[in-house]
């Protein structure tokens, strides 16, 4: 395996695992049944205990 070998494969399957990983991130920053959990977490700074 060539270093030309590795870089092709990183450039066709990196890709594709980048953009996989971005799509399940935004699928769970977007999920409905986190919106309070991001809320809560948004919050908090400001919260006095």
């Amino acid at each position: 395996m060539t270093h030309q070998d590795v870089a092709n494969f990183a450039e066709s399957w990196g890709l594709a695992f980048l953009f996989g990983m971005f799509a399940i991130a935004i699928i769970y920053a977007l999920w409905p049944n986190n919106k309070t959990k991001f809320t809560k977490a948004a919050h908090r700074p400001l919260d006095e205990e």
